[in-house]
């Protein structure tokens, strides 16, 4: 099988991403900052450690819905325009669907036309992770929950000032708290 007949097997949204997330040749890719090798993270709002939390298979299966399991631990993703919160516009905080750790703030979502949620920053540094993620023939950066190491998307360098960033975010994976 070629490649391009695999790609022709790929479900639209795979190949929408593929595309849309796709790199210029002439300007490689950026690398992710290092990983932090401490199993204790600090965040940057509250300066209190995060602690690791590590369950079973089993277990995750048990907490989560079987599409989020599917993103979150398998490191899948949703179809594009899907989501619950890709086009959501109310204020609030986006948590972990798995530890409710706080990722995201609504302050700094933005309209990315991608059919995901996209932030140009988390709300705080360290409780998000990256690492590479050479998958689909692209040289991708994969961000992860700094508490329990579920996938919650890429992030790019195509977003908006003020970082430039586009953390592009699967909705299955958060839970949105509303303002008070």
């Amino acid at each position: 099988m070629t490649t391009r007949e695999w790609l022709i097997g790929l479900p639209l949204a795979a190949l929408l991403t593929a595309c849309d997330q796709s790199q210029s040749a002439d300007k490689p890719p950026a690398k992710p900052p290092p990983a932090s090798t401490d199993a204790v993270a600090k965040t940057t709002k509250t300066n209190m450690p995060i602690q690791k939390i590590t369950k079973t298979d089993a277990e995750w299966r048990k907490l989560l819905t079987p599409e989020q399991h599917r993103i979150a631990r398998q490191k899948g993703t949703e179809r594009a325009f899907t989501g619950q919160y890709w086009n959501n516009h109310e204020d609030g905080v986006y948590r972990c669907v798995a530890c409710d750790l706080e990722l995201f703030s609504s302050k700094t979502k933005f309209e990315s036309g991608t059919g995901w949620p996209s932030f140009y920053e988390p709300l705080a540094k360290d409780n998000v992770g990256v690492e590479e993620d050479n998958t689909l023939f692209m040289r991708r950066t994969e961000v992860h929950c700094a508490r329990c190491d579920s996938h919650l998307g890429h992030v790019f360098e195509d977003g908006p000032k003020p970082t430039g960033l586009r953390y592009c975010i699967n909705s299955a994976v958060l839970k949105f708290e509303k303002a008070k």
